[in-house]
């Protein structure tokens, strides 16, 4: 079993025994998520929207990204179809135990993880939901997608996933002009991103991380 965190901003999170790695930062695992997933990519997005966004993200993990991207459909009245893959599932019992509906102020989180994996779920009439049980290796689709959160373990525990193959093949389910975003600004995943056809910029990190990375599809 993955083990519980307390983040310094008081959220939790979860510890990988496989990869040895946290699900998110130890600073705050709220913070983190909304300064990059949600502020950084998808709020920009989504504010200036006239149709439905497609967002895809590689690791569903706790389901904190996802939590907070329903949050901001329905606080902006903008629908969202949302995409995520996730190889190891956190079982429901782990989920229940995470505190972020006290944090937020927003209820519903265990729908995310009740919901069926390989099926579209309506969580609100705002967000709608597509879990899938693979590897990003094995995963195929016909949607774009406007925004990419890309947050898998980090390139040490998992240097597979952070390839100029594996971004190019994000990078053709990615539409013109949308935004991959992810904490990693290493230099093998800059290169990586520019080598699959995205324009890379560094912005400032949350906490004392000093960058995080917002990637454009040429």
């Amino acid at each position: 079993m993955d083990r519980f965190i307390v983040t310094q901003d008081g959220s939790h999170s979860l510890y990988s025994s496989q990869y040895q790695q946290q699900y998110h930062s130890l600073q705050g695992a709220l913070g983190e998520a909304v300064h990059i997933y949600i502020n950084l990519g998808l709020r920009p997005i989504l504010e200036n929207a006239s149709a439905p966004v497609h967002v895809f993200e590689m690791g569903f993990g706790t389901g904190l990204n996802a939590f907070l991207a329903w949050k901001l459909a329905d606080e902006l009245g903008k629908q969202i179809y949302y995409t995520s893959i996730e190889a190891f599932p956190v079982t429901s019992g782990e989920a229940s135990l995470l505190n972020y509906e006290t944090l937020t102020g927003q209820s519903g989180f265990m729908k995310l993880h009740d919901s069926p994996w390989s099926a579209q779920h309506a969580i609100s009439d705002n967000f709608s939901l597509k879990k899938e049980d693979t590897r990003l290796e094995d995963f195929s689709s016909t949607e774009i997608f406007d925004v990419i959160f890309y947050d898998a373990f980090d390139p040490r525990a998992q240097p597979e996933l952070w390839t100029a193959e594996i971004f190019s093949k994000i990078a053709a389910q990615t539409s013109q002009g949308g935004v991959l975003v992810t904490y990693s600004s290493k230099g093998i995943v800059k290169r990586a991103l520019r080598s699959a056809g995205f324009t890379v910029e560094r912005h400032r990190g949350p906490g004392w991380k000093t960058h995080v990375l917002k990637a454009i599809r040429n």
